[in-house]
């Protein structure tokens, strides 16, 4: 196998971890023992350093290699794992909540320099392979770090969860830190022997970021994209454990088996993206397919019944088909991003791909955190019909792209 595909999936599997742990165990964990919707959804703000990443990308970009970055990240997870590991969420929810909290900001520190290193790799005919495997390995670390230790949580034991997850990051930073594809392509500054002038003037690295060609139309779509998906992806396996689900089969079903459908669908993704140069013109159908999808997931919502098992089955099928066209929709979207990254500058495409993959955790993020206040205020009927509507602003916002970029 390419060298350069082992090294993306190894870094973005290790990146995917911290993302599956506090997305699918901590809510349902913070839920079976009571709190409320709204306290739920105040958790998400753990990844404000996901959103802030901007502030520290430049220093990645412009100081040291992508290399000394990433040992330098997983060095800080591996002492965050360990930190966690000797406390309890349920009488010391404060300091882990801190924990947490410094985790996401070394995976971001990380993901500034995986993507880097991918921008850099990855030649034109290879962007769809490689965004394949970039989602599908971020998934498979979420799955093992969400829904698998979900699934074995009360076998396990936090303590032993954390102290996995250390080992998982010491072993990676020894084969990061012998990799030969880093030592010979990347030991190296990325601006070809023509260094820049450092800068770290917001509104100058703003202007540059802009001034690559198909910028603002990738920003709006990308902080659009994935609103009403993100709502019913949080919101229904929640739903479903206040309607007779157990923590133990939503860790199964929404944590493992969906997840699986999940990067099913993105492995297919990037099969169609490595077909055609610009992905956008399968957006159109797939962003209308899943709003479909979204329609019949919102009518079983509104008619569910917890004595009656063909609901349940529609349920799990409903999840399945939602992370199936989540996992297509999701690498297309990352490949556009790349595509438009790597008419950037060298010396800034780190900084400009997390711009870019800033705005689309932002664009999650920020309506997550008040999600279930909008389920707390209204109910679950009602609040998917605003999943529906905001699914169907990045269907029109696609089918009204400017001409020339499908």
């Amino acid at each position: 196998m390419n060298s350069k595909y082992v090294l993306l999936g190894c870094l973005y599997f290790v990146q995917g971890m911290p993302y599956g742990l506090q997305s699918s165990l901590l809510p349902i964990y913070l839920r079976s023992v009571g709190l409320s919707f709204t306290k739920i959804s105040l958790a998400k703000m753990l990844y404000l350093p996901w959103v802030l990443r901007m502030l520290w990308a430049p220093l990645v970009d412009q100081y040291h290699t992508k290399q000394t970055w990433l040992v330098l990240s997983m060095s800080g997870l591996v002492l965050a794992c360990l930190a966690c590991a000797t406390m309890s969420p349920e009488t010391n929810f404060l300091p882990v909540a801190v924990m947490l909290l410094v985790m996401n900001f070394f995976a971001s520190v990380q993901d500034i320099a995986v993507d880097g290193v991918a921008v850099q790799l990855l030649r034109q005919d290879e962007i769809g392979y490689g965004n394949t495997i970039q989602v599908v390995a971020f998934k498979l670390g979420s799955v093992l770090a969400g829904g698998g230790l979900l699934t074995l949580m009360h076998l396990l034991g936090w303590g032993v969860l954390f102290l996995l997850l250390a080992i998982i990051y010491l072993l990676t930073i020894l084969y990061v830190w012998s990799a030969p594809v880093l030592q010979l392509m990347l030991g190296r500054p990325s601006h070809d022997g023509q260094p820049r002038a450092r800068t770290f003037n917001p509104w100058r690295i703003l202007q540059e970021l802009f001034h690559v060609p198909g910028t603002l139309w990738t920003a709006g779509f990308v902080l659009l994209y994935k609103l009403g998906e993100q709502g019913a992806t949080t919101m229904f396996p929640l739903f479903l454990l206040d309607h007779g689900f157990s923590t133990q089969q939503l860790g199964f079903w929404n944590g493992v088996v969906a997840m699986v459908f999940s990067i099913t669908g993105s492995s297919l993704g990037g099969q169609l993206m490595s077909k055609q140069r610009w992905p956008l013109s399968l957006l159109k159908a797939l962003l209308l397919l899943r709003f479909c999808s979204l329609n019949l997931q919102t009518f079983l919502v509104f008619i569910y019944d917890d004595g009656v098992s063909l609901f349940k089955e529609a349920a799990i099928l409903s999840i399945c088909v939602q992370h199936f066209i989540g996992g297509l929709i999701t690498t297309l979207a990352f490949s556009t991003m790349m595509q438009c990254t790597q008419r950037a500058d060298g010396s800034i495409q780190a900084t400009h791909y997390s711009f870019l993959a800033t705005l689309e955790v932002l664009g999650k993020l920020a309506f997550s955190t008040f999600v279930g206040s909008i389920v707390d205020w209204l109910d679950f009927a009602s609040s998917f019909c605003c999943f529906l509507f905001l699914s169907f602003i990045s269907v029109l916002y696609v089918l009204n792209m400017p001409p020339g970029r499908s």
